[in-house]
């Protein structure tokens, strides 16, 4: 975690890392990612807690990306902005907007559209960067839904199941039925009037109506009712930015918290006689957001079980809550069962498998293996309890087919494994980038063996050995045996800084 930067190193990090807004482009996704996160008590920034290994933040800029193709995305970043500015990188038609002063959601949005011309025409989407569970296909429907409704500005809506008064969520306030002199409301029924900050709600009266004019009529509420309903905002919303940019700065902060809210902008597109209209997805979950982290591990675990029920009748899974599969490595599971060959891929307790990883079939991880980076399986692998492989990004590392690699093994870095190669337990074999490692085939290396920067020929055993950038050559002997390697060791160094006692 850094230091957080002076709003100077903030702004040049916002031009680093920017890129140009494409004005063919007719949609962009406003991420607001500026939010202090004080009830998460962590000193990193909410939007850097991670769901299924994936800072929050990075899932909603992928569904937004994935679900809507030719987008531009603002990411409006404020609290331990430069930190969640280099998590999300640089990337195409992306920029950065810099809310130096958090004065509300309504505010964010501002700053955001400072970045886009005021002859703009498009769509703008509006999103919580805390929203970790929300997908593609998601953002999908809303935009279809948007786009069909002819609608000028729509909410993403959810329906809140629990104690209402644990519902911490503004209120979606729709057209009663009637009137308050007991008239229909006619084609207005069900249409969105505002959306009331929960906060808000327990500063009415008790017993004083809420009074709330649409189309000319009046509609009243009681505060208890407003606290029961259970239509919530999620926080995301479409709007038409040519209407947007006409009434966003009218937002004021006459509110509760002294805040420019967004659900504001309800009530100025009701004024203006535009269209407000509000849509639920299908699945409530994709709504959640967090604000500790009690929920933080909740949303977790639902990460979690969606993709075991993707996957639980094509690979077997040991343990449905304990595990970790990357999303990627998911896709490309899915993607192989397509073809119709059985996978038999095998997942034990604990077992982790990170982004770059490339399975194949007939593959066991025992448990609590852990398997990260770009690592290019063969067919016919097992890979025991506790074993690490890992490289860095910019590395491939390569296990060949029907290899064993046992328990509390260690392999890292610049490797190659050739086929039907055993690793007993324990051993550790790495390679750098200037000093790679290559195993033969029909190798099998054991004991408390280590092996680095070391190419090793076909058929030869290892065991009990320190091999550090050495050549190993395959010698057979007149009985047609291999000559094994067996307690090689390096000439020790530092022997005038040892004595006996």
């Amino acid at each position: 975690m850094k230091v957080e930067g002076t709003a100077g190193e903030v702004y040049s990090k916002v031009e680093e890392l920017s890129s140009d807004f494409d004005y063919n482009n007719k949609e962009t996704a406003i991420i607001l990612a500026a939010g202090h996160g004080k009830r998460i008590k962590s000193q990193t920034s909410k939007m850097l807690h991670k769901i299924w290994e994936m800072a929050t933040v990075e899932r909603v800029y992928d569904a937004c990306k994935l679900g809507i193709e030719n987008l531009n995305t603002i990411v409006v970043v404020g609290i331990k902005a430069i930190d969640v500015m280099e998590v999300v990188g640089k990337k195409e038609n992306s920029l950065f907007a810099y809310q130096e002063v958090q004065n509300g959601t309504g505010h964010a949005v501002q700053v955001a559209l400072e970045k886009v011309h005021k002859d703009y025409d498009g769509i703008i989407y509006v999103l919580p960067g805390d929203m970790g569970l929300i997908n593609k296909e998601t953002m999908k429907m809303f935009r279809n839904e948007f786009i069909q409704s002819k609608s000028d500005m729509m909410v993403l809506t959810g329906i809140y199941e629990g104690d209402p008064l644990l519902n911490s969520y503004g209120r979606i306030v729709r057209v009663k039925e009637m009137d308050s002199q007991g008239n229909p409301s006619g084609d207005d029924f069900g249409k969105v009037i505002e959306i009331i900050e929960y906060k808000d709600i327990l500063k009415l009266e008790i017993d004083k109506p809420y009074i709330l004019n649409f189309n000319g009529r009046e509609y009243s509420f009681t505060r208890q009712e407003l606290i029961e309903n259970n239509e919530f905002n999620s926080g995301v919303y479409a709007f038409d930015y040519k209407k947007l940019i006409t009434l966003v700065d009218k937002l004021s902060s006459n509110n509760a918290q002294k805040e420019i809210y967004i659900t504001d902008l309800i009530s100025l597109f009701n004024q203006h006689g535009y269209t407000v209209k509000a849509v639920s997805p299908k699945e409530q979950y994709v709504l959640m957001g967090f604000n500790n982290k009690s929920v933080l591990l909740e949303m977790e675990s639902i990460a979690r079980s969606k993709v075991y029920d993707k996957l639980k009748d094509i690979v077997e899974i040991v343990d449905p809550d304990d595990f970790f599969i990357h999303d990627s490595v998911v896709e490309e599971i899915l993607r192989m069962d397509n073809e119709g060959i059985p996978l038999d891929i095998k997942i034990g307790k604990g077992v982790y498998i990170g982004a770059g990883v490339k399975l194949n079939y007939n593959i066991t991880f025992r448990k609590n293996a852990r398997i990260e980076s770009n690592i290019h399986f063969g067919k016919n692998v097992t890979v025991g309890e506790n074993v690490l492989i890992s490289c860095w990004k910019e590395q491939n590392l390569y296990i060949g087919e029907n290899v064993e690699i046992l328990f509390n093994a260690v392999i890292k870095g610049n490797v190659k494994i050739g086929d039907n190669t055993t690793i007993e337990s324990n051993v550790k074999i790495t390679g750098s980038d200037e000093f790679p490692t290559e195993i033969g085939k029909n190798v099998l290396v054991k004991g408390t063996t280590y092996i680095y920067g070391t190419k090793i020929s076909d058929d030869i055993l290892i065991e009990h050995s320190v091999l550090i950038k050495k050549k190993v050559e395959k010698i057979v002997k007149k009985n047609g045996t291999v000559v094994p390697i067996r307690f090689y060791l390096p000439l020790p160094e530092g022997m005038d800084a040892v004595e006996d006692i």
